[in-house]
């Protein structure tokens, strides 16, 4: 098939290229590259049938080439980058969503949107279902991120009535592992990379809120299942394990055995205390669930990270 890629150079997009041009697929990576990286795709530039351009998807983009699928996963989708470029994360959920929805029209290709589990807010539900509507704010200081995704939901189910699009949305809970920046700013990479620098573990709160992280290969294999199913509502793709962010910390502590003391901070605004999704939907329709315990995958993430920062073992 022919893919597009949007955000094809950032932590799950190049995984998402690695895999697709391994199978075969003629893959399009398109990235502007605030936080994406060259390196992450660097071994699949020499590939026949692969390409990269280096474009903002907020602003108009032509492809010559057919298209089979768009995949929209451009997104500053942590809280350091979001709310450092805010009006630039406004602008990928909307404008980018709509070009992208614009080439899934114009080349009849089907389309899937990356959006988050962010669209719940911080909820009032637990477990989160896809039917939950959620609790977010539209003005406070996540909002750019959080809306832009809920817009984006909303935008792209305009065009699947209006124009008939077919496309696949899936909500994507805190995924992990390597080719994250270690400067990411999202918990994991933050926790990684204090340690492995034997820095202080920086908790916000009393570390008692949880999420529930999801290894990135199996984010992925949930992303590819979905796109081979015909199921249009939005599906929720994450790990229901839950943890408390004191309990990741000392986990971290433990793989990498640092000294790194935790030093606790205040809660910032809008911080979800309860994240953890309800997966009985993608058990049923994709046979899928995530597979690789955190221990497992947080020691892959933290031989990447080492790599990435050149400590020795």
């Amino acid at each position: 098939m022919n893919i597009l890629i949007t955000g094809g150079a950032g932590f799950i997009g190049s995984h998402l290229c690695k895999l697709l041009v391994e199978r075969g697929d003629r893959v399009i990576c398109v990235d502007n590259l605030i936080t994406g990286f060259k390196k992450n795709i660097e071994n699949l530039t020499h590939k026949d049938n692969f390409k990269f351009i280096e474009h903002d998807v907020s602003k108009s983009l032509y492809i010559k080439e057919e298209i089979d699928w768009v995949y929209h996963l451009a997104s500053l989708a942590s809280p350091k980058h979001y709310l450092n470029y805010p009006i630039k994360t406004l602008k990928s959920g909307l404008l980018g969503t709509h070009n992208c929805l614009g080439i899934a029209k114009n080349k009849k290709a089907k389309f899937l949107l990356a959006s988050t589990s962010e669209v719940y807010g911080d909820p009032l539900v637990h477990p989160q279902p896809e039917s939950y509507w959620g609790n977010v704010s539209s003005t406070g200081l996540r909002s750019c991120y959080d809306e832009s995704k809920r817009a984006a939901e909303s935008l792209t189910y305009a065009y699947m009535r209006k124009h008939l699009v077919d496309v696949r949305v899936a909500r994507i809970f805190n995924t992990y592992g390597p080719n994250m920046h270690p400067d990411d700013g999202r918990v994991v990479s933050n926790f990684i990379t204090q340690s492995l620098k034997e820095k202080d573990i920086t908790i916000y709160g009393e570390g008692t809120q949880t999420r529930s992280f999801c290894y990135v290969q199996d984010l992925i294999e949930g992303l590819i299942k979905l796109t081979e199913v015909d199921y249009k509502a939005p599906l929720n793709l994450g790990n229901p394990r839950e943890f408390t962010i004191k309990q990741l910390a000392d986990m971290v502590l433990a793989e990498t055995k640092s000294n790194s003391q935790i030093k606790k901070l205040p809660l910032p605004e809008d911080d979800p205390k309860r994240r953890k999704p309800d997966i009985s939907k993608a058990k049923q329709l994709l046979n899928w669930q995530s597979t690789v315990p955190l221990e497992q995958g947080l020691q892959k993430t933290i031989d990447y990270f080492k790599s990435v920062l050149s400590i020795e073992s």
